[in-house]
């Protein structure tokens, strides 16, 4: 019998995967992360976050990875983790809609000046603009990366009026965004964005990629929105940039650090949103259902989609 060991949400949530999957592929032995009578060499796939360095390793037979998010970076940055593995990620339909959504509305966040109106909220004070808000059709908005995420997210902004940009580390074509691609075209892809939305994914050239220079550059009035990895932005260059008023606002949804420490002077960076890691949330029946998919898929030795590329990075 073909063995998934899981390791997501903890033993509070297991008997929900394990329901899940019994329904879904009853042929299928499910078992828990840290079960001591577990043998390792009996396991075929792992459904995994966060998992301890080594553990994957210890697993002799292990014929694929699945993420349980649409990041990779927590089994990558594992040395002991076998390169030769396959590794999935996730990023159904639900996970592409929530993070097109969460991106809108931070947009339009800062768009409105929501930053404003929370502080004055705070204060109990009753401050009101002295010019009047710009349109949508007023922002020009870049996505950073354009992957399976990023070409939603960016469909979405062109659907609700917004101008916009695209920038990836290789060449793509959609209808209604200017796109630009490598780092030759970077320059001039922040140049012409007033907001910047962050869905690169985290590699060693991603890695400390958006710098109070890069902010610099922006358009004004500025914006970031980063929903992709913490450690893509500088988090001292970014609290700069919105303490000197280089950056008009930031919505922050992904830090260097998770949770994002009590002490983190971010919590109280002026004109900052910041929400707790939740732009994109598939429901675990809803992650069942793909693994269940990318597993037969695996088994009728078919390709899948969504394969992490360690020459790439992503």
């Amino acid at each position: 019998m073909t063995c998934l060991v899981v390791k997501a949400g903890g033993s509070r949530v297991f008997p929900q995967w394990k329901a899940l999957f019994a329904e879904l592929m009853p042929e299928l032995e499910v078992r828990e992360w840290d079960d001591p009578t577990l043998d390792p060499a009996r396991i075929d796939y792992a459904l995994v976050w966060q998992p301890e360095p080594g553990r994957l390793a210890a697993m002799p037979n292990l014929r694929a990875i699945l993420s349980v998010a649409a990041g990779v970076d927590h089994v990558v940055s594992d040395p002991s983790w076998s390169r030769s593995i396959p590794l999935i990620r996730m990023g159904e339909e639900q996970t592409r809609g929530q993070m097109a959504d969460y991106v809108l509305w931070a947009v339009l966040s800062l768009l409105r000046d929501v930053p404003r109106w929370q502080a004055a909220q705070a204060a109990a004070q009753w401050v009101r603009r002295e010019c009047a808000p710009l349109l949508s059709s007023d922002l020009r908005v870049g996505v950073m990366g354009l992957g399976s995420l990023g070409e939603v997210v960016a469909r979405r902004l062109v659907a609700a009026g917004f101008d916009v940009l695209g920038w990836s580390r290789s060449q793509h074509e959609i209808e209604g965004v200017t796109c630009f691609w490598g780092e030759g075209q970077q320059t001039a892809f922040v140049t012409e964005c007033h907001v910047l939305v962050c869905l690169l994914p985290e590699t060693d050239q991603t890695r400390g990629l958006i710098t109070y220079e890069l902010l610099q550059q922006l358009r004004q009035p500025s914006g970031l929105v980063n929903v992709a990895r913490g450690p893509i932005v500088v988090e001292a260059d970014l609290l700069r940039a919105l303490e000197e008023g280089v950056l008009h606002g930031a919505v922050l949804d992904v830090f260097d650090h998770e949770p994002l420490p009590a002490d983190s002077a971010l919590w109280r960076a002026p004109r900052a949103i910041i929400t707790p890691h939740i732009a994109s949330e598939a429901s675990r029946p809803v992650r069942a259902r793909q693994v269940v998919q990318t597993l037969h898929a695996l088994e009728r030795g078919e390709d899948v989609p969504l394969r992490y590329d360690p020459v790439r990075g992503y």
